[in-house]
């Protein structure tokens, strides 16, 4: 009997134990993640928002110019093609600046495994009442980082379910319209914008899933508890579709009435025994041409979640990145031989360049020539110039990139800004080359450039032809 008191009193201890090593680790969840949750969460519905608002005010505007054109020719057909859409897009468009509904806990549309993480973990800090009890004002920052999150969720629903709306109504124009000339560009104008609308919402997902760093130390520290890692069984949206909450007799229920891998290949065999023993071959090798075929339609367009959101034009891949991601700051270093009209000097530039296309990009940018005297016995630093630029950049093949540009120089020492007003001490620079970038780093690029100027023997002292470059871009 002594023992076995012994036993419970040790299971409770180590029960105890348990649970303020948890609430021990809950309470180092930086009080930051809930603000940084919250704010990015406001940020994604914003921007979904906007861009489901404009995608359906440009659906909207080119249907009503398709249907006053048409109504010229058939006003009957006009109204019934157009109207109930018109009227449809309306409605969509007024209900998207209104509160969303409640989010139901389904698996519609496409499923984000890091926004269904990112849910159970703020659910599962909330059910710790202990935890919620003890950190002064911690309540508050959690249910508003939850409420943010399931208004997301059901934003996210919604938008899933305008883009389905859009997809759908783009193949019945084109069925509709099929008979009837001159709306051609119409329709590849709408095809248009539902392709680069389903892209934007990818691009948003995408920064929308960048954790900040009080989001990874959170992450960190609730998988270390059992607790969330059994929450997250039970509660996930992965865990109810595959029903992993329920284990045992339950689970093997589940999948009754599923046939094995041998029943289907058994099955195939009959349906095609007639074709002799090489037709399993045969149907090997197609599977593996059409599995082929999807691999490169994969890699062609990645972000495409939905066959019907095949374009049937050429898109323009920079065409939804905002304006950071399309900019590339940089900065190159370049030597100049010594002469006897100046010293050696070294052009210290950087720059900022605008990507126009995949395989483009053109800038600006500012140079600072640093004289550094006539030899190692003669070490001066001083201001010998500086230089504005202007440069297009145009991918070769792989990672050679044809590069030109023209190119201002202020040559002439200066010892004051208002020397650089003289504009007949500048000179310009017409330069062309190639260029080769390299990776250093997963946020860095290196390049190297080499120029020819072709305005070089207008220079009065005459400077070299060849300019090379060492630089960076990130």
């Amino acid at each position: 009997m002594r023992a076995l008191l012994i036993s419970i009193c040790l299971l409770l201890y180590l029960c105890c134990d348990a649970q303020d090593s948890a609430l021990a680790k809950l309470q180092q969840v930086p009080d930051k993640y809930y603000s940084q949750v919250q704010a990015k969460s406001k940020k994604y519905e914003q921007q979904i928002t906007r861009r489901t608002e404009k995608a359906l005010s440009r659906f909207l505007r080119q249907e009503q110019q398709m249907k006053r054109r048409l109504s010229k020719v058939d006003s009957l057909a006009a109204n019934n093609i157009f109207t109930r859409s018109v009227d449809s897009l309306g409605n969509l468009k007024a209900k998207l600046r209104q509160k969303t509904g409640k989010y139901e806990q389904a698996l519609q549309g496409n499923y984000s495994g890091y926004l269904d993480t990112l849910q159970q973990s703020l659910g599962f800090l909330k059910e710790s009442k202990s935890l919620l009890d003890k950190t002064k004002g911690a309540k508050d920052k959690l249910n508003g980082s939850l409420q943010s999150v399931q208004q997301l969720q059901a934003k996210i629903q919604q938008a899933e379910q305008i883009k389905a709306y859009i997809r759908e109504r783009r193949q019945q124009l084109k069925a509709q319209l099929a008979g009837y000339a001159g709306f051609t560009k119409d329709l590849q104008k709408l095809n248009k914008e539902a392709y680069y609308y389903a892209q934007q919402l990818n691009e948003y997902k995408a920064v929308f899933k960048d954790r900040k760093k009080a989001e990874a130390k959170a992450m960190e520290i609730l998988h270390k508890v059992p607790a969330f890692n059994d929450f997250m069984q039970k509660n996930s949206r992965l865990a109810g579709l595959f029903n992993l909450q329920n284990a045992g007799s339950a689970a093997s229920q589940s999948l009754e009435g599923l046939q094995t891998r041998a029943q289907v290949e058994q099955l195939i065999q009959q349906r095609i025994g007639g074709g002799g023993p090489d037709a399993r071959a045969a149907i090997s090798q197609q599977m593996e041409a059409a599995r082929s075929q999807m691999d490169q339609l994969k890699k062609q367009f990645p972000d495409l979640d939905n066959a019907a959101e095949m374009p049937d034009f050429k898109p323009n891949e920079m065409k939804t990145k905002s304006l950071l991601q399309r900019l590339e700051f940089g900065g190159n270093l370049q030597f100049q031989r010594s002469s006897r009209f100046f010293p050696t000097t070294t052009d210290i530039a950087g720059q900022v360049g605008y990507k126009f296309h995949k395989n483009g990009s053109a800038g600006l940018g500012a140079a600072y020539k640093l004289g550094m005297g006539t030899g190692f016995d003669n070490i001066r630093f001083n201001s010998q110039g500086v230089g504005l630029r202007s440069f297009i950049d145009w991918k070769l093949k792989g990672t050679f990139f044809v590069n030109g540009g023209f190119e201002q120089n202020y040559n002439t020492p200066f010892a004051d800004v208002s020397q650089l007003k003289n504009y007949q001490n500048w000179t310009g620079s017409a330069l062309l080359g190639i260029s080769k970038k390299y990776k250093i780093n997963a946020k860095m690029k290196g390049t190297m450039v080499l120029l020819y100027d072709f305005l070089y023997n207008q220079h009065i002292p005459r400077t070299d032809p060849i300019k090379f470059r060492l630089g960076y871009n990130f």
